[in-house]
């Protein structure tokens, strides 16, 4: 076939031609998207109706009396208890309780032998008698001369001031010996061991023929340990805050894991008066009638402490205290301005605590506080309708 060049001029209007309708068609149709688009952000812009500041929930501060009660540990110890050692270093000859026994004041809990004790007794007898017999012959030297002393020119002053001397010194001679001899006599004694008060025997750490003495001396370990089981000390530790709640013969209640759901009851019989320094609290003792001897001393006891308020004072709910880095606050309002006033706590109970700061009857608070209420800015509040705490 043969081409012309005015074949190639037609065939190029013609692409020229599709090229330029393409375009037109392509710009038709972003026209179209950007009327779309345009549209969409007139209606996006629209208008806006601000919705109206929610308003803070507040209540009304009042003065009420806290009663709550705090479950605190508590210790079950003996009334009474000792720990027996043997006062001089000898041998037991004879033991006559074990653990558990039962034994009444000035029973006789063992019998030890020492030889050298008898040996000394009998020496301090031997001295006791001899200087008693020169006591009495001085004194009857003495006597006799102060007789003939009454007539005149018989005895001279001296040779009776010299028999008085000698009479005295021998008497204080025989003085010591009566010492010495009570004090050997009193040694022997306690080669008996006996119960100082009336209890139970709760351990053992000796047998016939061992050797036992003072403590650190003969026995690392006590011959015996007793214990007044009959009545109980109950001992907790009321923390700093809770003191003011408690007074002599208050009544706690208490149980123990050893019977669950019996219910056991005590007074307050001893405030010690002063702090632990260590815990920040006082250590409190109750009375614990124990007849039946259901409950042992160690036993750990769950004490129920009734907290009554001599005084009324004013209690929010913990939601309205502000804990902030520079302190304790709680959020007033007052015509609609924001006051945060600093507070200490008190007790707390039932998701109730005492307050104490500038406060008066009546003021407004929010009754949940936050960080994002800002000191001194403006908001709007609405009282709660909860009924007011009891």
């Amino acid at each position: 076939m043969i081409t012309t060049p005015n074949m190639y001029k037609i065939n190029s209007t013609a692409a020229m031609n599709a090229k330029t309708i393409c375009g037109i068609a392509l710009l038709a149709l972003a026209t179209l998207q950007a009327c779309k688009s345009g549209n969409a952000e007139k209606k996006a812009e629209a208008p806006k109706v601000a919705a109206a500041p929610a308003a803070t929930e507040a209540i009304l501060l009042e003065k009420q009396k806290l009663s709550a009660s705090l479950q605190i540990p508590g210790e079950l110890i003996a009334f009474q208890q000792v720990d027996i050692y043997a006062k001089v270093s000898s041998f037991v000859r004879k033991i006559y309780v074990d653990v558990g026994s039962q034994v009444k004041q000035g029973q006789l809990l063992a019998t030890m032998e020492a030889p050298e004790i008898g040996s000394q007794l009998s020496a301090a007898e031997s001295r006791l008698k001899s200087f008693e017999a020169i006591y009495i012959a001085s004194k009857a030297n003495y006597d006799r001369l102060l007789e003939t002393s009454k007539t005149p020119g018989t005895i001279s002053p001296n040779d009776l001031d010299l028999a008085l001397a000698r009479q005295k010194s021998d008497y204080a001679q025989f003085q010591a010996a009566k010492a010495s001899y009570r004090e050997v006599t009193d040694n022997s004694n306690y080669l008996e061991i006996r119960a100082p008060f009336s209890g139970v025997i709760t351990t053992r750490n000796t047998n016939t023929g061992a050797y036992v003495g003072p403590s650190g001396k003969g026995s690392d370990l006590p011959m015996f340990t007793l214990q007044e089981q009959g009545k109980l000390r109950l001992v907790i530790a009321v923390p700093e805050t809770y003191i003011g709640y408690l007074k002599d013969n208050s009544e706690v209640n208490f149980s123990t894991k050893a019977y669950p759901g019996k219910k056991f009851s005590a007074r307050v019989n001893r405030m010690a008066g002063a702090l632990d320094t260590r815990l920040r609290s006082q250590r409190i003792e109750m009375d614990v009638t124990n007849a039946d001897k259901k409950l042992l001393p160690g036993m750990i006891a769950e004490v129920n402490l009734q907290l009554n308020a001599n005084d009324s004072s004013f209690v929010v709910p913990k939601s309205a205290i502000l804990n902030s880095s520079t302190g304790t606050y709680v959020i007033g309002v007052t015509n609609g301005q924001v006051n945060w006033i600093p507070v200490q706590k008190g007790a707390d109970a039932g998701g109730k605590i005492e307050i104490f700061g500038k406060l008066q009857t009546g003021d407004t608070l929010v009754k949940a506080v936050s960080e994002e209420i800002r000191d001194h800015s403006v908001i709007k509040v609405k009282l709660s309708t909860e009924k007011p705490l009891q």
